[in-house]
């Protein structure tokens, strides 16, 4: 084992860089971390699936608690809809960074990791989503008890899934995802 790799291993999660967190799991291996060798394709699309729904639970969470609050507050269309999204992206942000403060990074570390690893997959994710409610008929002026808002949801949420995935398998194969 290389010397940088047996101190990197000894410092832990709490003082490690961003995109440095898989290295640690894969020291003394006889492949490169970095681009971990096709035997490896299965394990890593299940993780780019697993990636992808945790970003659709927080995505979804985020998105119909500020459906909810911009009912409540009776906002426009697209008021509503930068308010689904910010809380898309918090509550994304916020189940990303849960389980890194659980290992023991610290709360700027880990938020650190969270936006360089989840930050373009909510992105692509909350894009088409917002795009697929749009292409909806009736979506974007649908109430929460109106049957085609959540016709709508239920769609975007599908299609932000399909357009976040590959994103994840990527980033995973190139080792920039975190593991949840």
């Amino acid at each position: 084992m290389k010397k940088k790799e047996s101190e990197h291993m000894k410092q832990g999660p709490a003082t490690e860089r961003p995109g440095e967190h898989s290295r640690h799991h894969h020291a003394g291996h006889h492949h490169d971390p970095v681009h971990p060798s096709d035997h490896e394709g299965g394990s890593n699309f299940r993780l780019a699936v697993s990636a992808t729904v945790h970003c659709l639970l927080g995505c979804g969470i985020g998105e119909v608690a500020g459906m909810i609050i911009a009912t409540a507050l009776l906002l426009e269309m697209i008021q509503s809809t930068i308010l689904a999204v910010i809380l898309g992206f918090i509550a994304g942000m916020s189940l990303g960074v849960r389980p890194l403060l659980r290992s023991g990074f610290s709360l700027v570390q880990g938020l650190k990791t969270v936006i360089v690893a989840e930050g373009l997959s909510i992105a692509v994710m909350e894009g088409f989503e917002v795009l697929t409610q749009a292409a909806i008929p009736g979506v974007m002026e649908a109430g929460l008890t109106d049957g085609i808002f959540w016709v709508g949801m239920s769609a975007s949420l599908v299609v932000g899934f399909v357009a976040a995935l590959p994103v994840n398998y990527v980033m995973i194969r190139r080792g920039i995802r975190h593991i949840h």
